[in-house]
This record gives structure tokens, C-alpha cells and sequence, in this order.
């Protein structure tokens, strides 16, 4: 084993001398206490070390050992329906576990039941599944158990159905040398390396969110990459846990990267609390949250993102569609400028790192639709939310990020202040996903969905000028189309953009749900068009009791009254009619 001597230590960052052979990204343990780090650069016979638990106590002259292998994480059943630090260790589980002890490293390892899938002489190959774990009762799905990806070769024993520890080897396998190698319940996996896969496949079909202004205007594909750019007090957090809830993923991964400790505990209060609208169930049962607050050490912030898409992968893995919720990457980027300055790097743009794109870079290209090594499909797909300073959206996290994502949901200071709901700004906003998911809504009913999307983002366009016209103007001088314009542009916003969170009906949207009321409202604005050009005023229009229904329609209207919309559409023909 690979020893060093510190001879240098500023918080997380500290210097050694050695006479061994070190690697880069390679594990240590410094101290009496075996606090964990990791190698970030060698100079000769000097290396530099970030630490990612609390350095005090330790000083020039103390000892740190190489564990020969890079950082990894433990994978395996005891995942889901749990929440970790950032170095995946457990902050739940009892009074004994109230708090983390310096150096510690794995969880504890737990009992579970165990079902093999395989039979003595079957050829198995990395990635695939060599047994089950029923974890949660049944309707819960049982957790599959993985061969790690670089093993391969002949069952010559796998151990009967029964409980036994996630670290038991329970299955050995031989290899074409004769070589044995046995695997457990769980293994680790480094987590700055990508799990591999047979095929990265073309983007899905769309990750339902049932917020309609995403699903329908900037739908993001599974496999996909999204941010949420948007200040402080703009709902980002709120967004990402509504999307955590009611999005259509297996699993959902929620990473709270830097955020603030009330803020954080928050979150970790009301998720195993929340209700899972597809089984009844708590959400908590297929969720992984990795909590890594702001007053926590910063060098394991900065590993934490990579241990949120490392576990991703290793459900990915088992063929299942995966959400990442990343709270924020502006607090991850932040741990990255601050190691970066104890390292005595120079600083690039705003004092990050000149390496900043690269690492975002790293992070959002893991995501992917995929062939898994065993045959299955499976998708990570990252929703990743920015915080720049005072809602700049020019500076460098936020400038970088639109580099490697291709969708862009853009929070509003204003809207947020006007209690609008999801905040997201329609004219700041795209989705370069849009084009390749327009099969799969013509497939669910609605052929016209790409030209309603169309129309309904040049209304909300040609609002923002005219309204502009109207402060120098006012409206009462614009002619009949430019009003109608701005009273379509504000039907648009109040009946299908604005979701109410606190209504049983409107706190989600299923796409048939959404089919209809674009198609009601892309009809209102044929009909009030010929109206208006028929010479009917456009006070007229504004007066009619139609219009207050189809304002309250999501709130009033739930995803299983379908024949109520074709109530309505038949109210507004006649209301048309006769005006």
C-alpha cells in the first residue's frame, strides 16, 4: 500500500511527499482517522489531495495511505427509498446513525432476500442480472442484482433463495483462464467514470412532467438534458421536486448539490411524506436522495454530482428509466472555483476554474437513452437547475450549461413575484427536443400538436411587442387584431401555462388532458379571428361567460372528464354562433 507525508494542509487541499507510485483520481486515506480523499495532482515526488470530510485536527507530518483504486461508491439493493451524503453514505437508519463518523466509508452492510435468476454452467457477461431482490412489498418491483461490467464467465456456484448480507458472494464465475471471481448482492464502481452500455440510442419518447408549459411547449426527451436557470426565489427547487413527483421515470434521483441547510431539510422532511400518484405508495420507494448541504465540506460537493449519476446508471443498468434532479450545479461550480483557488490555479471566467466546461461537459453527456450490456433499454435522463447571481443569465455556469443541454427552462423574477405558476419564461425558453417528440404526441391524438405548439409561441411573441405598444399607445387604440392578439396571448397564459399546485386537478395534466385543451384553445382562436374580421368587438369577445371557463378549465376539468371538454367545445361553438 502507498503511503505519503503531508507537509502542506489550507482546508480541503493538502500537499505530500512520497517515495510511491500514486494515480490520479486514485483513493486515500489521510490520517489516524482515515478521512477519505483523493488525488487531484501529482508533481514528481509531491502530490495534492482533496480532502472531503473535515480537515481539523489534522497537520504537517500525519501519514495518508493510497487504496490503489479511484473514488467508488457501493452499489446495489439498498439504494432506493433511502437518503445519502454525497459520498453515499446513509443519513438515515436509526440513533446510531445521527451522526457521520470521521472516515467513515461504506454503509453498513443489511440483510436481504435473495433469488437467483441463473443456473449452474450459464455464461454470464458484465452488466447482466445474476439474481433478485424483493427489498419493498409487493406492488414494488424486485430489485435486480448485477454482474459489475468487467466481469464475465461460466455460474460454477450461485447460492440458494434466502436472506443473506448485500456483501455476501453469492454467485462465482469462471472466465475462459480459469480464473474464479465471486460477486455479491452489491459492488462499487468509481464514480468519474461512466458505466459502460452496448448502444447509446436515440433520444425517446418525452419524460411526462404533467406541468403542460413543459410537456407541450419545451418537452425534454428521456435520455434527455434540461436546465432551470433562475434566481433566487424563483422556484427552482419547487419545480424540480413537482417533476420528481409526477413525471413518468422508474426512478427518480434527487441530488441536493450546495443548497442551504433549512432549505435541504425542507426537502428531506416532506419526501417521505409524499404519496406516489402511480401506486399509492410513498414516492420515497423509488427515490435515491443525496443530500450534500452548503455548510457540509466543500471538495465532497463537488464529488457529489458524480455519485448522483453514477446511481443513476446503476438503474439504468437494470433497464429502467431514470430522472437525475441536480439542486443546483451553480453550488457545485462554486466548490469547484474554491478547491481551484487552494490549488493555486488561475482563475478563468467570474473566478471558475478554466476547466469549468469541461467538467459540466462530463456530467451532462452521461446522460443517454441506451442498449444496457444485458439486452435492455434504459435512459438517464438529468434535469439540472442553475442559480446565477441576480437572474443573470450571461454568466459562465449558465453560459456553459446551454452548451451541453437542449432544453433550456428559464424561470422569471417577475413572474415568480406575480405568483404564476411554473415560472417559466415562454419567450426565454426552448426545447431543441421538440421536433423529434412531435411522432409521439400525433401517435396520442393529436396530429395538429407541432402546429398548435407553433402558433401558441408566436402569440405569446407577438404579446411581449405589442405590449410594448400598448405602455406608449394604450390599448384602446390598437386595432381589433393587435387586441385580440393580447387577449388570446392572456387566455394562452391564465388557462394553460398557469397550473395550480394546490388544486387535486390541476397539480398535474395527463397528455390526453393536455391534447384537449391545446386543441380548445387553438379552436377559441379560429373562432374569435373570423369574429372579429365578421366585425364582432373585441369587448364582445372579453365579455362572453365562455371565456371564464375556458380560464378555470384545468382547475375544473380532471384528467378523467374528458367528456366535459367536449361540453365546452360545444358551448364555445354555439357562443360563437350566435355573437
Amino acid at each position: 500500500m502507498s503511503e505519503a507525508i503531508i507537509c502542506w494542509i489550507s482546508g480541503p487541499v493538502l500537499r505530500a511527499v512520497t517515495t510511491d507510485n500514486f494515480h490520479i483520481h486514485e483513493a486515500v486515506l489521510v490520517g489516524s482517522k482515515g478521512l477519505l480523499g483523493e488525488v487531484v495532482r501529482l508533481n514528481g515526488q509531491e502530490l495534492t489531495v482533496q480532502v472531503f470530510e473535515e480537515t481539523t485536527g489534522l497537520r504537517p507530518g500525519d501519514r495518508l495511505q493510497g487504496e490503489g483504486a479511484s473514488l467508488s461508491v457501493r452499489l446495489g439493493p439498498g439504494l432506493l427509498g433511502n437518503i445519502f451524503d454525497g459520498l453515499l453514505r446513509p443519513l438515515t437508519g436509526g440513533e446510531e446513525r445521527n451522526f457521520l463518523s470521521p472516515g467513515q466509508r461504506l454503509p453498513p452492510t443489511i440483510r436481504y432476500p435473495f433469488q437467483p435468476l441463473v443456473e449452474m454452467g450459464r455464461i454470464l457477461k458484465g452488466g447482466e442480472p445474476f439474481a433478485a431482490v424483493q427489498q419493498l412489498p409487493p406492488p414494488a418491483e424486485p430489485q435486480l442484482c448485477l454482474v459489475p461490467p468487467a466481469v464475465c464467465g461460466e455460474v460454477v456456484a450461485i447460492a440458494p433463495a434466502g436472506e443473506y448480507a448485500d456483501t455476501d458472494i453469492l454467485c462465482t464465475l469462471r472466465d475462459g483462464s480459469g480464473r474464479e471471481e465471486g460477486i455479491a448482492m452489491s459492488h462499487t464502481w468509481p464514480v468519474r467514470v461512466p458505466r459502460p452500455v452496448a448502444e447509446r440510442l436515440v433520444s425517446g419518447p418525452p419524460l411526462l412532467t404533467g406541468q403542460r408549459i413543459l410537456d407541450c411547449l419545451f418537452p425534454v426527451a428521456r435520455g434527455g438534458k434540461a436546465t432551470v436557470p433562475g434566481g433566487f426565489g424563483t422556484g427552482k427547487t419547487v419545480l424540480l421536486e413537482t417533476i420528481a413527483k409526477w413525471c413518468n421515470a422508474d426512478v427518480i434521483v434527487y441530488l441536493g448539490c450546495g443548497e442551504r441547510g433549512n432549505e435541504m431539510a425542507g426537502v428531506l422532511d416532506e419526501f417521505p411524506h409524499l404519496e406516489d400518484p402511480r401506486t399509492g405508495r410513498p414516492l420515497m420507494e423509488r427515490m435515491v436522495v443525496i443530500a450534500n448541504t452548503s455548510n457540509m465540506p466543500v471538495a465532497a460537493r463537488e464529488a457529489s454530482i458524480y455519485t448522483g449519476v453514477t446511481v443513476a446508471e446503476y438503474f439504468r443498468d437494470q433497464g429502467l428509466n431514470v430522472a437525475l434532479m441536480a439542486d443546483s450545479t451553480s453550488r457545485w461550480a462554486e466548490a469547484l472555483r474554491e478547491v481551484s483557488g487552494r490549488l493555486g490555479e488561475l482563475p478563468g471566467e467570474g473566478g471558475y476554474p478554466a476547466y469549468l466546461s469541461t467538467r459540466l461537459a462530463d456530467f451532462y453527456e452521461r446522460a443517454a437513452r441506451v442498449q444496457t450490456l444485458s439486452g435492455k433499454g434504459g435512459s438517464v435522463t438529468i434535469i439540472g437547475a442553475v442559480s446565477p447571481p441576480s437572474s443573470d443569465f450571461s454568466e459562465p455556469v449558465t453560459t456553459h450549461t446551454k452548451r451541453y443541454v437542449r432544453n433550456f427552462w428559464a424561470l422569471d423574477r417577475k413572474r415568480a413575484h406575480a405568483r404564476f405558476y411554473p415560472a417559466i419564461d415562454p419567450l426565454t425558453s426552448y426545447s431543441e427536443d421538440a421536433v423529434l417528440l412531435a411522432s409521439w404526441w400525433h401517435a396520442r391524438g393529436n396530429p395538429n400538436w407541432a402546429a398548435q405548439r407553433r402558433r401558441f409561441l408566436t402569440v405569446l411573441e407577438e404579446q411581449a411587442r405589442l405590449e410594448r405598444m400598448a405602455l406608449i399607445l394604450g390599448k384602446d387604440a390598437m386595432p381589433p387584431q393587435q387586441q385580440l392578439t393580447l387577449l388570446v396571448a392572456g387566455l394562452i397564459n391564465e388557462a394553460f401555462l398557469r397550473q395550480s399546485a394546490f388544486s387535486v386537478k390541476d397539480r398535474s395534466a395527463s397528455p390526453q388532458k393536455q391534447n384537449r385543451m391545446m386543441g380548445l384553445l387553438d379552436r377559441f382562436m379560429d373562432l374569435a379571428a373570423r369574429a372579429v374580421e365578421a366585425g364582432m368587438a373585441v369587448e364582445a369577445i372579453q365579455g362572453l361567460p365562455l371565456l371564464r371557463r375556458l380560464q378555470r378549465m384545468g382547475e375544473e376539468i380532471a384528467d378523467e372528464e374528458m367528456e366535459a371538454f367536449a361540453q365546452l367545445e360545444e358551448g364555445m361553438e354555439k357562443a360563437f354562433s350566435l355573437g
